[in-house]
């Protein structure tokens, strides 16, 4: 079994619901993100997952939040877009366009600051 993971980013804003503090209000991060996918097999090229197609998938799905109001957005409109809640919207998404039998997505972990992170997984 073979374990790899890319580092990208994104930036939005957003505020968490249901929350008793200063980030029920608007504010905004600059989110990393990591995806960590498995692979039994490796290709003729000797890969699991080329990491061009990993970024491109990722980073592709990452647009879609980049530089949004994510409350306003679909999978936030009815849940808070907590880190939590990010991480584990990533980690569907990517899992309908990544698995086929070979690769998995095994987790995806989203930061919030520095010292701050939440990790969804399977």
């Amino acid at each position: 079994m073979y374990r790899l993971k890319i580092i990208t980013s994104f930036a939005a804003a957003h505020c968490l619901i249901n929350y008793q503090g200063d980030c029920e209000n608007l504010h905004g991060h600059n989110w990393k993100v990591e995806v960590e996918v498995t692979a039994r097999e490796l290709d003729k090229a000797g890969l699991g997952i080329d990491f061009k197609v990993l970024k491109q998938e990722t980073n592709s799905l990452l647009r879609t939040l980049d530089h949004k109001y994510l409350n306003e957005l679909e999978p936030f409109r009815d849940i808070s877009p907590s880190s939590e809640n990010i991480s584990r919207y990533l980690f569907g998404e990517l899992s309908r366009r990544l698995n086929d039998g070979n690769v998995k997505v095994g987790s995806v972990t989203v930061w919030e600051s520095d010292n701050a992170a939440a990790t969804y997984y399977e």
